[in-house]
């Protein structure tokens, strides 16, 4: 999931809520959307190989 924040940046965050602190993990924040949206495909390949 990636959000845009009032910094004007876009920072990625987990799909699941952290049980322990109810909130969303931080997985990076990135200059750009494009930046943000390859490193989620680096994750999401990272996790089935």
């Amino acid at each position: 999931m990636i959000r845009k924040l009032p910094s004007g940046e876009y920072r990625l965050y987990s799909r699941k809520k952290d049980p322990k602190t109810g909130k969303r993990r931080n997985l990076g924040t990135f200059a750009t959307r494009k930046e943000a949206v390859k490193h989620e495909r680096e994750i999401q390949f990272f996790k089935r190989h």
